[in-house]
C-alpha cells in the first residue's frame, strides 16, 4: 500500500485519485435501457394522443379548419411576425455581415417564420435547405418546411427521412440539409411537445357538441304540427296528409280535408336544455384559447377591457418563447453559411425584438452618453430610430444663459502674438506647406485610389508607413517650431528688460 494509492496485484496499481474521479461516460442509453424502440431502430413518437389514436400528426393538421383553433394559431403567428428582426454585427467582419443580410432578404422571412412556428403545433418541424453556388459562395436560396410525418428520429435523436425503402425507420439525411425546429424537445422526446395535442379533445367535444346542438335546434327550435284525422282513415290518406304537413312547415300553407285538423304545439321548457350545449361549446373554446394563447380573456365575449389587456400580457410571454424557436433555427442556418464559406469567422447573431422596448432603452442610453460628453451624429439617429432625412437635425449646443456670447471685436489683442502669427504665415505661404504634406501622404492616397476598403487599408497602413516620405514635412515643422521658440525668447527678454 502506498500513501497515494493501492497495489491490487503485483503489477497493477490504483491511485486514490482515480477512485475519486467521476465517471465521464454516458450510461443511460436507449441501446442498454428498456426505452421503446421501433423494429427498425427508430424512436416512435411518444405523443399520448397519437399513440391512443394510432395516427400521425396529420390528424392535428385537420384541426386547423376549426374556426377557434385556426384563429388562435393565426393570431399567435402574427404576434411573432410583427416583431422587428435583424442581425447583431458585433465583432463580425463587414463582408460576412453583408452576405448574411442579403441571404435573409432573399429567403422571404415572413413565410419562413410561419413555417418554423409550425413546430409549436406539431412539436417538430423539419425544413429543407436548398443550396446554390453564387459568386464563389455556397448560399441557401430557399428554405422550405416539409411535412413532419415524413420524418422520424433514430436512436441518437438524429433526424431520418421516411422513404419507400425504409417507410418506418427512415434513412439518414445529409449534413447541413435539414433544419429542425422543435418545441420542448428533450433526449427522451426529440419530437417535442405539440400544442395541438392540448386542444385535440376540446376540439373533438366542441365539434360533437355543435352537431348535437344543431340537431336539437332543428328538433325543438320550431313548433310541432300535429295533424288529426278521423278514426279508420286508411294509410294512403294518412301518408298524403303527412306530406301536406311537411310542406306546411316549409311554406306555412296546407290544404287538408274538412274533417281533419292541425294543431300547433310549442316545445316549451326546452330552453334550459339548449343552454347545456352552449356552455359545453364555450368551455371547449375557452380551453382551446388557453392552450394556444395562454389566456382566454381576450377571446371571450364577456371579458372586460381590463381583463383582456391583462390576458394579452400572458401571450407576450408565449410570443417571446416562439421567437426564441425562430432565432435558434436562423442562427443554426447562419452558422452553416459561415462555416461553409468563411471557416472560423465570427458569426452574426439573428435576433427578434419589439421596437418600442428597444427605443426606450436606446433613448435612455443615448441620454446618458450625451450627458457624458459624447456627440451622436445625424446618421446614428437615422439608423437607430428609423428617422427620415428631413425628420432629424443636429443643432449646435447653445451656450449657458449665464455665459454671454463673446464679441471678438472687444477682445484685447496682443502685439507679440500678432507678430508671431504673421511670421508663421509667411513661412508657410513661402514654402507652400501643402507641397510638403503631399509626398508624405502619397502612398496612402495611391492605396485609396486602388480601391482598397477601409478595413483592408487599415491592415496595410503599417506596411505603407516606411514608404511615406516625411522628410520635407519634418523640415517645415521644425522651422515653424524654431521661429516660435526664438520669438518667444525675444519677447521674454524684452519684458524682463522693461521690468
Amino acid at each position: 500500500m502506498s500513501a497515494k494509492g493501492l497495489f491490487i496485484s503485483p503489477h497493477e496499481f490504483v491511485s486514490f485519485a482515480d477512485l475519486k474521479r467521476p465517471n465521464s461516460g454516458e450510461l443511460a442509453l436507449r441501446g442498454r435501457g428498456a426505452a421503446a424502440i421501433g423494429s427498425g431502430g427508430h424512436l416512435p413518437n411518444p405523443d399520448p394522443v397519437l399513440k391512443k389514436l394510432g395516427k400521425d400528426v396529420t390528424v392535428y393538421r385537420d384541426l386547423l379548419a376549426d374556426a377557434a383553433i385556426g384563429g388562435c394559431v393565426r393570431r399567435r403567428k402574427s404576434a411573432v411576425r410583427s416583431l422587428e428582426r435583424g442581425i447583431d454585427r458585433a465583432g463580425t467582419k463587414n463582408r460576412v455581415a453583408k452576405v448574411i443580410d442579403q441571404m435573409l432578404d432573399r429567403l422571404g422571412m415572413s413565410k419562413l417564420i410561419s413555417e418554423i412556428l409550425d413546430a409549436t403545433l406539431y412539436g417538430y418541424q423539419p425544413l429543407e435547405v436548398m443550396w446554390a453556388a453564387e459568386d464563389g459562395l455556397w448560399l441557401p436560396v430557399r428554405v422550405v418546411g416539409k411535412p413532419p410525418e415524413w420524418f422520424t428520429f433514430g436512436r441518437e435523436n438524429e433526424l431520418r427521412l421516411r422513404t419507400s425503402r425504409e417507410p418506418a425507420a427512415g434513412e439518414p439525411v445529409p449534413d447541413r440539409k435539414f433544419l429542425v425546429a422543435t418545441q420542448e424537445a428533450s433526449y427522451a422526446n426529440p419530437y417535442g411537445f405539440p400544442d395541438m395535442s392540448r386542444v385535440f379533445w376540446p376540439a373533438v367535444f366542441k365539434k360533437g357538441g355543435l352537431k348535437f346542438w344543431v340537431a336539437f335546434t332543428e328538433k325543438y327550435g320550431s313548433p310541432f304540427l300535429v295533424g288529426k284525422q278521423p278514426r279508420g282513415t286508411n294509410d294512403e290518406e294518412t301518408d298524403l296528409f303527412l306530406d301536406r304537413l311537411a310542406d306546411m312547415v316549409q311554406d306555412a300553407i296546407a290544404v287538408i280535408p274538412d274533417d281533419s285538423s292541425v294543431e300547433i304545439m310549442d316545445a316549451s321548457g326546452k330552453g334550459a336544455s339548449a343552454s347545456v350545449y352552449r356552455e359545453l361549446l364555450e368551455f371547449c373554446r375557452s380551453e382551446i384559447a388557453i392552450a394556444l394563447l395562454g389566456q382566454n380573456q381576450s377571446t371571450e365575449k364577456d371579458s372586460t377591457r381590463a381583463s383582456a389587456s391583462a390576458g394579452l400580457e400572458v401571450t407576450e410571454d408565449i410570443r417571446d418563447g416562439d421567437a426564441e424557436i425562430v432565432c435558434e433555427v436562423m442562427n443554426e442556418l447562419i452558422g452553416w453559411v459561415v462555416d461553409v464559406n468563411f471557416g472560423d469567422a465570427e458569426r452574426p447573431k439573428f435576433d427578434m425584438w419589439q421596437q418600442e422596448d428597444v427605443d426606450v432603452r436606446l433613448a435612455e442610453r443615448d441620454e446618458k452618453l450625451t450627458k457624458a460628453g459624447a456627440k451622436l451624429t445625424k446618421v446614428y439617429f437615422q439608423r437607430r430610430y428609423g428617422l427620415a432625412d428631413d425628420e432629424v437635425e443636429i443643432a449646435a449646443p447653445a451656450l449657458p444663459a449665464s455665459r454671454p456670447a463673446l464679441d471678438f471685436a472687444d477682445v484685447e489683442t496682443f502685439p507679440d502674438q500678432d507678430a508671431l502669427d504673421a511670421a508663421l504665415d509667411r513661412v508657410i505661404a513661402a514654402d507652400d506647406f501643402a507641397l510638403a504634406i503631399e509626398p508624405a501622404l502619397q502612398p496612402l492616397l495611391d492605396a485609396v485610389d486602388g480601391g482598397l476598403s477601409s478595413t483592408d487599408l487599415e491592415a496595410r497602413l503599417v506596411g505603407l508607413y516606411p514608404a511615406m516620405d516625411g522628410a520635407e514635412l519634418q523640415e517645415r515643422v521644425a522651422r515653424i517650431i524654431f521661429v516660435a521658440n526664438v520669438w518667444g525668447r525675444l519677447s521674454a527678454d524684452a519684458e524682463a528688460a522693461e521690468g
